[in-house]
C-alpha cells in the first residue's frame, strides 16, 4: 500500500471496504494473464459482497486460464471525495491497478436505483461515459443482472448486455474477446460478433424511433443483429459452478454467511414478480450435493451460519430432508441454519421442528395483499387460512415475532383491500393471544408496505403505478386503522419507488436525464442520505421528459415496449393472458399442479421438463 492510499484510508469511514487482501481473494501475477476483468458492483462493499451472483462469477472467471477477475465496489462519498482530491482512479481491489487499464469492465445491475452509480464509477475510472465516445483501446463495458431485461435506459453507456444466468455466456464472451484481440479485430467487429452469441444484446446495433406521442414506434435491428435476444440459463445446477472457497470479508457485510442456492426459478407465477418470471424454468440442486457444498464452504471459511437461498425456499421438494442432512453436521459444529423465503401455505410442523434448532429471531411471510380477492388477482395462491395455520404453528412452537409484507397500489386494489391488511394483522395478533403457550414476552407483529412498481416481462408490465399522493392516502388509511400496541407499521418511501418505476420501463431517452442528474450530484439513489427526487425532476424537465409518462401511464396491448427485442422465454401472449385473469381475479395453478404454457420450458434441453 503506497503512502497516498494510507493517508486516504486514515480519513474515511470503514477503510476495510477499500483495502482488499481478504481470505480467499484471488491474486495473480499480471504478467501471467492476458485478460483482466473488473467486476463492478454499483453499490457499497457491504451490499456487493453479499451478492451470491458476484461470488459465483468471481470464482468462475478466476478459474479460467489466462484470466484475472478483480472486484470493484462503489466508493462511499467520503472515499470518493478523497480519491478525486488525490487524483486516485477507481481501482481493482485485488491489485490496486486502475480499471481503465483492464480489458473488460462488467457491471452487475440488480436494481434500477444504482444507475447513477454506474456513471459515477465510469467517471472515477477516467473513462468516457458513452460508448460512442470511447476509443478502440478502451475497456469493453458489459452489464448483466435483472435490470438488463430492460437495457434501454443505460443503452448509450454499455457496449454489451448479458441476459439471464451468466455462468456459460460469460465464458463464451471472454473467449470471443480473446479471439478478437489475437486476430486484431476492430471494436465494431467484436460487437457484431458478440451479437451473434445467444444471450448477448448489443444496443448500438438497434435503431429506435418514436411516435409523436412519445411512445416507441420501432426498435430495428441492424444487419447482423438478431430480431430477438433470449436469456441464457444453466441447464443442470448440479454441474454448475459453486464457490466453495468464498471470500471472507474483512468487515461486516449484509449477508455474512455461507449461501446455498437450492434451486432457480419459481413455480408460483405471482403476476407482479419479475424474478418469478425471469428465472423460469425451475431447476433444482440435489440435497446430497447441497450438504457437501455447505459443509465444505463452512469448513473453508469458518462461517458459523448457513442460509438456504432461492425465490421460495419452502417450495424445494426435499427441504425437510435437506435440513436434516445439514443439521446433522451443523448442530455439533455450532453452525446455525436459516431459511428465508418461506411461504405461508407450506410452513409445516415438520419444518417448524427443524427450525427449533435455529435461533427464534422471527418469521417472515409475504401475503402481499389484504383480501382474498386481491391475492387471487395477483395470483399469490395464499389464503387467509394458510397464513393463520402457519402462524398458529409458529406461535405454538414458541415464536412471538412475525413480519408481514404487503404492497399498496396493486392493480385493481380498493380501499377495502387496504383495510384488509389491518384486519389480517389484527387476526394474527389475536391468534397469538389464543395459542401462544407463554405470553410473558409479548408479541410483535410488524406490517410493512411497499409501493407497487410495474416491471417489464411481468403480467403487470402494461399497468400504471399509483401516484405518490394516492399511495400516501392509502398509507394513512391503513395507519389510522391499525393502532394496536403490538402491531408496528412501516411503509416504503414512495419517491424512490416512483423513480424506480420510471427507470424500470424506460427507453433510451432517459439516458440523457440519467447523465444530467449524475452531473448535478446524483449517486447512491437507494440511500436516503443521498437521494434527492427534486434533482431528478429537474433533470427530466431539462431533457424534455415527463416521468409520469413512464411511471403512471397504462400501456395498450399494441404499444411497442422498449424491451421488445428482449425475451425471458416467457411469451408476451402468456403475460397478457395473465393480466386479463388478474382483472377477473382468477388464479393460475402453480407449475407443479399444471403446466401453464408460459413458454419457459422451451429453454430446456430437449426432453427435459421444468422442476424434474
Amino acid at each position: 500500500m503506497d503512502r497516498t492510499m494510507e493517508t486516504i484510508l486514515s480519513r474515511v469511514q470503514k477503510p476495510a471496504r477499500y483495502t482488499g487482501g481478504e481470505y480467499n481473494a484471488v491474486v495473480k501475477d499480471p504478467k501471467q494473464v492476458d485478460t483482466r476483468i473488473a467486476m463492478c458492483f454499483p453499490d457499497t462493499y457491504e451490499i456487493g459482497m453479499s451478492n451470491l451472483g458476484v461470488r459465483i462469477l468471481y470464482g468462475l472467471m478466476n478459474e479460467l486460464p489466462g484470466v484475472w477477475c478483480e472486484r470493484v465496489f462503489a466508493p462511499w462519498g467520503d472515499m470518493e471525495e478523497e480519491m478525486r482530491r488525490e487524483g486516485l482512479p477507481l481501482y481493482g481491489l485485488e491489485s490496486g491497478d486502475p480499471i481503465s487499464d483492464f480489458d473488460i469492465i462488467g457491471f452487475s445491475l440488480g436494481y434500477e436505483m444504482a444507475y447513477s452509480n454506474v456513471l459515477n464509477m465510469l467517471d472515477l475510472a477516467g473513462l468516457p461515459l458513452r460508448s460512442a465516445d470511447r476509443d478502440e483501446d478502451a475497456p469493453l463495458i458489459i452489464a448483466g443482472g435483472t435490470c438488463a431485461y430492460d437495457p434501454e435506459p443505460l443503452a448509450p453507456f454499455v457496449d454489451i448486455f448479458s441476459l439471464g444466468e451468466g455462468e456459460d455466456v460469460t465464458v463464451e464472451l471472454i473467449r470471443l474477446y480473446q479471439r478478437a484481440r489475437r486476430e486484431g479485430w476492430s471494436r465494431q467487429d467484436l460487437l457484431v460478433a458478440a451479437a451473434k452469441v445467444p444471450g448477448l444484446y448489443v444496443p448500438s446495433l438497434y435503431t429506435v424511433t418514436y411516435h409523436e406521442d412519445g411512445t416507441v414506434a420501432s426498435v430495428t435491428p441492424q444487419e447482423g443483429a438478431p430480431e430477438l435476444v433470449t436469456k441464457r440459463i444453466v441447464q443442470d445446477l448440479d454441474k454448475s459452478y459453486f464457490p466453495v472457497k468464498t471470500i471472507v470479508p474483512s468487515t461486516e457485510i449484509v449477508h455474512d454467511r455461507v449461501m446455498l442456492e437450492v434451486f432457480r426459478g419459481c413455480i408460483r407465477g405471482c403476476r407482479f414478480c419479475q424474478a418469478g418470471y425471469a428465472y423460469r424454468p425451475v431447476r433444482t440442486r440435489s440435497p446430497k450435493l447441497l450438504v457437501e457444498q455447505g459443509i465444505a464452504a463452512c469448513k473453508d471459511s469458518g462461517y458459523q451460519e448457513m442460509t438456504l437461498s432461492s425465490l421460495s425456499t419452502s417450495d424445494y421438494r426435499p427441504l425437510e430432508g435437506l435440513c436434516d442432512g445439514l443439521l446433522e453436521w451443523c448442530e455439533p459444529n455450532k453452525v446455525s441454519l436459516s431459511l428465508p423465503s418461506l411461504r405461508a401455505d407450506n410452513f409445516s410442523m415438520g419444518l417448524m421442528q427443524r427450525l427449533q434448532h435455529v435461533r427464534k429471531s422471527g418469521l417472515t411471510f409475504a401475503p402481499e395483499a389484504g383480501t382474498q380477492r386481491l391475492r387471487d388477482a395477483i395470483n399469490k395462491n395464499v389464503t387467509e387460512e394458510d397464513l393463520m395455520n402457519s402462524c398458529r404453528t409458529a406461535f405454538m412452537g414458541g415464536w412471538n415475532t412475525v413480519k408481514l409484507y404487503f404492497m399498496l397500489g396493486l392493480p385493481t386494489e380498493t380501499d377495502e383491500d387496504v383495510l384488509g391488511i389491518a384486519d389480517l394483522a389484527k387476526k394474527v395478533l389475536q391468534l397469538w393471544r389464543e395459542t401462544a403457550p407463554d405470553k410473558r414476552r409479548g408479541c410483535r407483529i410488524t406490517v410493512s408496505t411497499a409501493c407497487f412498481v410495474p416491471k417489464p416481462h411481468t403480467a403487470f408490465q402494461w399497468e400504471p403505478q399509483v401516484t405518490r399522493e394516492e399511495y400516501l392516502r392509502r398509507v394513512k388509511l391503513l395507519r389510522d386503522n391499525m393502532r394496536e400496541k403490538s402491531i408496528v407499521y412501516h411503509w416504503h418511501d414512495p419517491d424512490t419507488s416512483y423513480l424506480e418505476a420510471v427507470f424500470a420501463r424506460g427507453d433510451r431517452r432517459l439516458a440523457d436525464a440519467i447523465e444530467l442528474a449524475w452531473r448535478e450530484g446524483a449517486k447512491f439513489d437507494s440511500w436516503s442520505e443521498y437521494f434527492d427526487l427534486d434533482r431528478w425532476l429537474r433533470a427530466f424537465e431539462a431533457c424534455g421528459l415527463d416521468p409520469a409518462f413512464y411511471a403512471n401511464r397504462t400501456r395498450s396491448r399494441e404499444e411497442v415496449l422498449p424491451w421488445c427485442r428482449i425475451s425471458t422465454g416467457v411469451t408476451t401472449d402468456f403475460l397478457w393472458r395473465e393480466r386479463e385473469r388478474a382483472y377477473e381475479a382468477v388464479i393460475t395453478p402453480d407449475c407443479r399442479k399444471q403446466c401453464t404454457g408460459c413458454g419457459a420450458n422451451h429453454l430446456l434441453e430437449k426432453g427435459r421438463v421444468c422442476d424434474e
